[in-house]
């Protein structure tokens, strides 16, 4: 595994057991929270660790389920577009406030924990492990992304919008590289859940490759691009894993939140909240096998389940507008699902191209490289922060 099971590993160098790991990832020393910095206020009222030494942890365990409504309610008013990068990095400043809160929570007992916390703390770390997995795979998926800059890069120069005037040497150059640039895109679209996303991103780079290196056979091409720099195997599931992490996610029994002191309930939600901020990712960023059916069976109660909820359903409606208007599928991330979009445009336009170009079609091949060019800027600037952010929230 990468750099986050790294970081496990050394966590886990004070204990000889599983109890020994949770004890160092459950308590730790306490942390600061992370707010979402919106302007229209913060998802809390009350800072974290104004809980006094003698409250009684039933009241805390409230006020922390309490903070954790707050912060997907801001989630779910925030100005930021759905499924963008900025939405995104909402989305982990959520989950990172929470875990603040949780750890600032959860006592910090001598050992041995009781049998009650000593198996709340085994389940907690079982899911962390599946999570880890799932952060690699991510960032996989934002190493995928990486490898298309050299591409738009060479479109962006030839079809310059400062250049007076574009002619055919321009768009040759411009053709190929749309062309490698849809190979890359293929590699990342999810053949299982979208074969005929792939299959047309790959169409739409063997009819681009007007010279250079052979056109690779189209069913071998998206396996070559993953070989170089996924690290999962091929077997491998994001959606198995994000169900295999949910798997018998269930509300504490009255029995077990009396015999933990309430810490199976507080347990229960940062669960929930971490399985959520990684499905979120697993449907924005182009990840192996990426499906998104993880059924989230949250009792309505719980004063955080309807805000989260309502955005698993916001999502879930995006993703069937897509799969309706495109068959393609390289995440529902905003910006990367723009820039395919304006890539299909440019090759339309580059295929029709006659030379000298009439203005109109020169005037529309700037707009897109113009469009492009933008797009490719928040995503460059975008993708490192939150790579750091999907780490922060497993480690």
């Amino acid at each position: 595994m990468r750099t986050p099971a790294a970081a496990t590993q050394g966590s886990s160098s004070s204990g000889s057991s599983p109890s020994g790991t949770v004890r160092n990832l459950f308590f730790s020393s306490r942390p600061q929270v992370h707010p979402m910095n919106h302007s229209h206020g913060s998802p809390s009222k009350e800072v974290a660790g104004s809980s006094q030494p003698g409250q009684g942890q039933g009241q805390g365990v409230e006020i922390f389920l309490r903070r954790v409504g707050e912060y997907f309610q801001t989630l779910v008013e925030t100005p930021n577009d759905l499924l963008s990068l900025a939405w995104l990095q909402d989305v982990l400043a959520t989950a990172l406030g929470c875990e603040s809160e949780f750890k600032v929570l959860v006592p910090r007992p001598k050992p041995p924990l009781s049998k009650a916390e000593e198996k709340i703390a085994a389940d907690f770390f079982e899911r962390s492990v599946k999570a880890l997995d799932l952060c690699n795979a991510i960032r996989d998926g934002i190493d995928q992304v990486r490898l298309w800059q050299k591409h738009v890069e060479i479109v962006l120069c030839a079809l310059d919008g400062r250049q007076r005037s574009l002619g055919e040497p321009q768009f040759r150059r411009a053709r190929k590289a749309l062309g490698d640039l849809a190979l890359a895109m293929a590699a990342a679209v999810d053949d299982k859940d979208s074969p005929a996303g792939a299959a047309g991103l790959l169409l739409l780079a063997s009819r681009n490759r007007s010279f250079g290196r052979p056109s690779q056979r189209g069913g071998d091409a998206p396996s070559h691009f993953r070989s170089l720099s996924w690290s999962v195997s091929r077997s491998w599931s994001a959606g198995r894993q994000l169900q295999a992490m949910g798997s018998n996610l269930v509300a504490p029994k009255s029995t077990e939140v009396a015999a933990s002191n309430g810490l199976a309930t507080a347990a229960y939600t940062m669960n929930n909240v971490t399985l959520f901020a990684l499905w979120a990712l697993v449907a924005a960023i182009p990840c192996q096998d990426r499906g998104l059916q993880t059924h989230f069976s949250v009792p309505r109660n719980f004063v955080w389940a309807a805000p989260l909820l309502s955005i698993h359903d916001k999502v879930m409606e995006e993703s069937r507008k897509r799969d309706r208007r495109s068959s393609s599928s390289v995440g529902l991330l905003k910006e990367i699902h723009q820039i395919s979009i304006c890539v299909r445009h440019l090759s339309d336009l580059a295929d029709t191209a006659k030379f000298p170009l009439a203005e109109q079609q020169d005037q529309e091949v700037r707009k897109l490289v113009l469009e492009i060019m933008n797009l490719w800027a928040i995503l460059k600037d975008g993708l490192d922060p939150l790579e750091k952010q999907a780490c922060t929230v497993v480690v």
